[in-house]
């Protein structure tokens, strides 16, 4: 609820107004400069809308693959969602990190030629251990309260890199829309703040992952250097034209070959239901009433579905459909 004024405050600000002590429209232009983001001429951006807009869409499709995979192998129901994909400078991302972080190291090879940068994925220390507590049976539940300097022992690092090297293992199939790129696991940094991996004014792209388990959330975050990502896109843009002339050629060879392939057509002229001994008494000559007229329509199934109407007759002496109708997809399905 507002709060209301007293008339001894309002005549003082009214005062205040009249003097010029405070302006009002100074203070409107203030609140509108602060809807404007201000941009760092001395950092331009290197990636544009469109491609952090593509990144977001691969790291989506990321988060669904290592979802089901950590449901299966840790036994837990787990949400990841991507939180934000940011453009930043390498330092923003190293001095967010403590001496008792680890980082893992990720190999990165495009259409089979590795990168000289390693990409980096970091695990929050409570999510971590978390996890690993479910890997060895039990519940993950963990303390807040943990130290922001805890150091991992040597069996949770074991633990740590057999898990991370599962989650990357499966990073290039988010990619295998765009372009075939592996990923493999190389080492783990112990303390990633004493070692300088890439210049620390390096563009990266920071990728930040949610990841809610029933009892503890914790994040997941995905470094991903400029130069990486710079040879990628070349790649894509190169590849672009030769995949799509490959593609028209691929559909010129399935249609070519379905025009060659057999279909099944069932014509449907009614149904009935009768006993097991009326079918068992039928003989030559017999008439089964199927409860529909001559001129009714009839149906032409093609796998299963009703694809046509039309009308029995007869076609140079022989029993023939007329085509009458062509179904839509709902008519299809009843």
């Amino acid at each position: 609820m507002a709060e209301v004024l007293s008339q001894s405050q309002i005549d003082a600000l009214l005062s205040a107004v009249r003097s010029g002590e405070k302006d009002v429209n100074a203070q409107g232009e203030e609140q509108q400069e602060k809807k404007y983001r201000k941009y760092d001429f001395s950092s331009p951006r290197k990636f544009t809308r469109d491609r952090i807009k593509m990144l977001n869409g691969i790291f989506d499709n990321y988060s669904r693959i290592i979802n089901s995979r950590l449901n299966a192998r840790l036994r837990a129901n787990c949400e990841i969602t991507v939180e934000s994909i940011e453009e930043q400078r390498y330092y923003e991302f190293s001095n967010a990190l403590t001496e008792g972080d680890v980082l893992a190291l990720i190999d990165v090879a495009v259409k089979g030629k590795h990168e000289d940068t390693p990409a980096m994925l970091y695990l929050s220390t409570t999510t971590a251990l978390s996890m690993m507590d479910r890997m060895l049976g039990g519940d993950g539940a963990m303390d807040e309260s943990i130290a922001s300097d805890y150091s991992y022992t040597d069996l949770e690092l074991r633990l740590y890199e057999e898990l991370v090297r599962d989650m990357i293992s499966v990073m290039g199939g988010s990619w295998e829309n765009y372009i075939p790129i592996a990923f493999s696991y190389n080492r783990t940094d112990i303390n990633p703040t004493l070692s300088q991996i890439i210049g620390l004014d390096e563009i990266v792209i920071i990728v930040d992952m949610k990841m809610q388990f029933s009892n503890i959330s914790g994040r997941m975050s995905i470094c991903l250097p400029g130069e990486i990502l710079t040879n990628i896109f070349a790649e894509m843009s190169r590849e672009n034209p030769v995949r799509r002339a490959a593609v028209e050629s691929k559909s010129n060879e399935i249609f070519d070959s379905l025009r060659d392939s057999r279909l099944e057509i069932v014509s449907v002229l009614g149904e009935t239901q009768l006993s097991l001994s009326d079918i068992y008494h039928l003989n030559v000559g017999d008439v089964i009433d199927l409860g529909r007229s001559k001129e009714s329509s009839i149906y032409l199934d093609i796998g299963g579905y009703h694809w046509f109407a039309g009308r029995m007759g007869t076609h140079k002496k022989n029993i023939a459909v007329r085509i009458d109708e062509v179904l839509d997809q709902a008519e299809q399905k009843e």
